[in-house]
């Protein structure tokens, strides 16, 4: 066997996690792609029924920490439908600019719409990208954010290492992320609605049970606080901290590079 060979033999072999599932790393990206296919249209309305509304209050609070300014380059990776992208295009001015990036096209034919609806154009543009190996140039971006995307991510170090490399010396990354409660009592009430409630909803909203449960598998799969705390540092990220929103439902991770 030629050492081509051997090598293919080893990439098939490797596996990660889907959800509860173990599959091949190759199949991962498709699979997740699926899902995001499957979900894109009633993507904003799942969003506002699964949290309540509160991830509009998650999201207000990435943007204030991100302290974007005016003239600011801002990369959104797994935009999605844009509700930071929109935010960052009107504080950057028409000297700035902010990229959209998804994996996935219908992601981002939705969130084009959406923006391009509401009057959002000029210095937002579009791209179709794997957030574990960015097209853009080293230290272009002021700001990168990626929020509820990173856990998707098959290879989330390489990812990371990916960000680092585009983002400027003074620059900030932001991940706003899914993570693990802090109070025992509220782990017990949040397993029970993910894992019962938010599939059901799926299924009565978007018609789709299997990707809500993959979602709620995907969030109890992904690095706790500290452990992508460590992972960003290890990136390179300098200064890491989090802070626990809606008693460690969510967090917010900011690491600069210097």
């Amino acid at each position: 066997m030629t050492q081509e060979s051997n090598k293919k033999a080893e990439q098939a072999q490797e596996t990660t996690h889907f959800g509860y599932e173990t599959v091949a790393k190759e199949e991962k990206q498709d699979k997740v792609a699926d899902v995001f296919h499957s979900v894109a249209g009633k993507y904003d309305i799942m969003n506002d029924l699964m949290s309540f509304g509160v991830h509009r209050l998650w999201k207000r609070y990435s943007i204030e920490r991100a302290a974007v300014r005016k003239g600011h380059k801002v990369l959104d990776i797994a935009g999605g439908t844009g509700d930071l992208t929109a935010k960052f295009s009107k504080i950057v001015g028409e000297s700035g600019q902010v990229i959209l990036a998804d994996i996935n096209d219908s992601m981002i034919k939705v969130g084009r719409s959406k923006l391009i609806d509401n009057g959002i154009v000029g210095n937002v543009d579009y791209v179709q990208a794997n957030a574990e190996a960015l097209p853009f140039p080293d230290n272009y971006f002021d700001r990168i954010t990626i929020a509820f995307g990173l856990r998707n991510v098959t290879e989330k170090a390489k990812a990371l290492k990916s960000m680092y490399r585009i983002l400027k010396p003074g620059g900030k990354l932001l991940v706003l992320e899914f993570s693990k409660p802090v109070l025992p009592a509220l782990s017990k009430i949040y397993d029970a609605y993910s894992f019962s409630l938010l599939p059901f909803m799926g299924k009565v909203v978007a018609n789709d049970s299997e990707s809500y449960k993959y979602l709620a598998e995907s969030i109890r799969m992904h690095p706790d606080q500290n452990s992508l705390k460590a992972m960003m540092e290890t990136s390179g990220f300098d200064e890491v901290e989090y802070t626990n929103l809606t008693g460690g439902v969510v967090a917010l991770h900011v690491g600069k590079k210097y």
